[in-house]
């Protein structure tokens, strides 16, 4: 069940402690790669600093919030490196029930990087690669999972990236697609995304 900051004190405070300030969850993405110093070193240090403070539990909440909240929350997990939050992420990518968020959730997978994190990516493709009908977060996910086969010497990304895959049936079938062919692109952002993680996470040592 998700619950709602204006409706739960708990919550609340939390996304006025992590989320809001600065109007952070906006800036937890692509635009992330536009900022210069000194408000890219000031924002990558408190958020690692922040990374180390949030409980488990904190995050959890943050979880179980709306967009905003996850998509920090998956920001957050990434720079602590917290992989117990593996399959909880792997659960609400595929569930995908909103926007905005899905970005962050492959950043974090790509980051802890092992042959399960490429399953639940894997998984999201399998689903929604044949849903032409659905721009969700295919090609972002799609880049995700060729950052952990570069990683881990894998070729997971293979089946749906080679002639007759769900990938290229998906981009026939899905025409406002079509400016998204080229999956390096995706694969370069996940790439910075994750430069960005782990400069945060020097922050913390």
């Amino acid at each position: 069940m998700t619950r709602h900051a204006h409706e739960d004190a708990e919550p609340r405070t939390l996304v006025r402690r992590y989320v809001t300030p600065e109007r952070r969850y906006l800036k937890l993405g692509g635009s992330l790669l536009r900022m210069r110093s000194p408000e890219y070193d000031r924002f990558v240090r408190d958020l690692g600093e922040d990374a180390g403070l949030i409980t488990a539990q904190e995050i959890a909440v943050l979880l179980d919030g709306g967009w905003r909240e996850r998509r920090t929350a998956a920001w957050l997990i990434a720079v602590s490196r917290r992989t117990e939050f593996r399959e909880r992420l792997g659960e609400i990518l595929l569930a995908s029930e909103f926007c905005c968020a899905g970005l962050a959730y492959c950043v974090t997978l790509a980051g802890f990087g092992t042959p399960r994190d490429a399953e639940l990516l894997a998984a999201y493709l399998d689903r929604y690669l044949r849903r032409p009908d659905l721009a969700y977060d295919q090609t972002v996910v799609m880049g995700a999972l060729m950052y952990t086969d570069l990683n881990l010497g894998g070729d997971r990304a293979a089946r749906f990236l080679g002639s007759g895959g769900l990938w290229h049936q998906w981009l026939q079938d899905a025409s406002h697609m079509q400016d998204t062919t080229d999956p390096a692109t995706h694969l370069n952002l996940i790439r910075q995304l994750c430069a960005v993680v782990d400069r945060c996470a020097c922050t913390r040592s």
